[in-house]
């Protein structure tokens, strides 16, 4: 049986280190059988700001729709200040259109969390709040979520990240997600 999992994040630069470590627990995930698609900073970019004035039904209606249809989802942000990007809050926020469905929002289904921060304080922080929105989706955060301290440096010339241990919390990120998916 294949899983449907959806991976969302990033930040306006491309090929960001939330986007990078995002690609990691994805690609774990893919390694337990699973098909991933991902809403990488590029796309979240283009959403205009959640029933705002440019905000139309079909914006975001890709990212809704695999949703909808997803065994488990991947969560991955920058910790800004403390706290979950305005760009991947504001993806999250799309989810709202999944308010009525028979499975509304992420009911029963596993959400593995990343963070990306220069320092500690930021990445927990940010954690927090990351579990307390899945919690409020109705979703099952994954036992373990990667609170990451890390920065561009943390990656080789061929994008490859240098801390194995940074790197074995995002296999065991997505290999939760993809084991889990389907069985809530």
């Amino acid at each position: 049986m294949s899983r449907s999992i959806v991976a969302i994040g990033g930040t306006t630069r491309p090929m960001s280190s939330t986007e990078r470590v995002l690609g990691l627990a994805a690609e774990a995930a893919r390694g337990h059988g699973a098909e991933v698609r991902i809403f990488g900073g590029d796309y979240i970019a283009g959403l205009p700001h959640y029933r705002g004035p440019d905000w139309s039904e079909d914006k975001g209606s890709e990212m809704i729709e695999a949703v909808r249809t997803a065994d488990g989802i991947i969560l991955a942000t920058p910790g800004y200040h403390g706290t979950v990007s305005g760009m991947v809050k504001n993806a999250i926020d799309y989810l709202e259109e999944l308010a009525t469905d028979a499975r509304p929002y992420l009911e029963g289904r596993p959400i593995g969390l990343i963070v990306t921060a220069f320092g500690h304080q930021a990445a927990n922080s940010s954690m927090t709040t990351l579990r307390t929105i899945a919690h409020a989706l109705r979703g099952w955060p994954t036992p373990f979520g990667a609170a990451l301290r890390i920065s561009p440096a943390s990656f080789d010339a061929d994008g490859r990240l240098l801390d194995e241990d940074s790197a074995g919390q995002l296999r065991l990120v997505g290999s939760q997600v993809a084991h889990a998916a389907g069985r809530l």
